[in-house]
Formats: C-alpha cells, structure tokens, sequence
C-alpha cells in the first residue's frame, strides 16, 4: 500500500480511475484499453536469437520457418490474440504467416511464401493480446 518515490520519500498509493490509466498510455476516449501481455522481436536465421522481449522466456526453432516463442507466464486462457509480423530486407515477396497452435505458455508459428517452402526471416516480432 506504499512506494519509494524518486526523491526517496515513501507515499500511499491511492486509487486511480480509468482516466488515469488512459493517460498514462497515452490514449484518450471511452474504448477499453488492453495491454499487451506478451511480445517479442527475434532474428529467425540460423540459430534463433532474442533481440527483445516482455514475458518471452525463449523461442524454439521447431523447422525452417516454424518457431513456438515461449512464455515466462502463462496467459490466463487460450483466447488471446497472437500477432506476427516479418521485416522483409532483401525478398520482396509475400510471406503467409499462420498461428499453428496457442497454448497458455506458447503460441507457435509458421511463415511461408505461397507455393514454396517454409521460410526463415531475419526479422520476426510477435505481439499477443488479452
């Protein structure tokens, strides 16, 4: 019920009302606001590597272009919204990505060219919703 201030004095935490909240996201007017509550930036090449990241503990490479990203804690259910986006560098072309699977600690992922084979991108990020 109390907090270290910056000047190093404590002080009682007070309510707050949904103003507040939308203030300090920086958003305005009476739509809900839902946080992000898990996300993720890696580079899918060679050997996977973390970038960034917020409640990702690690991201398994299960195949060419087919990664499960791991969670620190566990959603609450499997009804949340997985968002995947590549960063096309050097190829141009279209890349499908497909949400293979959610669990409460993962969602897994495929990303593939139409008509050709999976395909490992140097720039994955990936943001889930509830």
């Amino acid at each position: 019920s109390t907090f270290l201030r910056g000047d190093q004095t404590y002080a009682t935490v007070s309510s707050y009302t949904d103003s507040d909240a939308l203030s300090l996201f920086n958003a305005s007017g009476s739509a809900p606001v839902y946080a992000c509550r898990a996300w993720v930036n890696f580079d899918g090449t060679g050997t996977v590597a973390i970038r960034a990241s917020g409640n990702v503990s690690s991201i398994t490479d299960n195949n060419t272009g087919n990664y499960t990203v791991n969670f620190t804690t566990a959603m609450s259910d499997v009804n949340f919204a997985s968002l995947v986006s590549i960063n096309l560098t050097t190829d141009t072309s279209s890349i499908i990505q497909i949400i293979n699977n959610q669990t409460t600690s993962t969602v897994q992922m495929t990303l593939s060219k139409p008509g050709v084979a999976n395909y490992d991108s140097a720039y994955v990020s990936v943001a889930v919703f509830r």
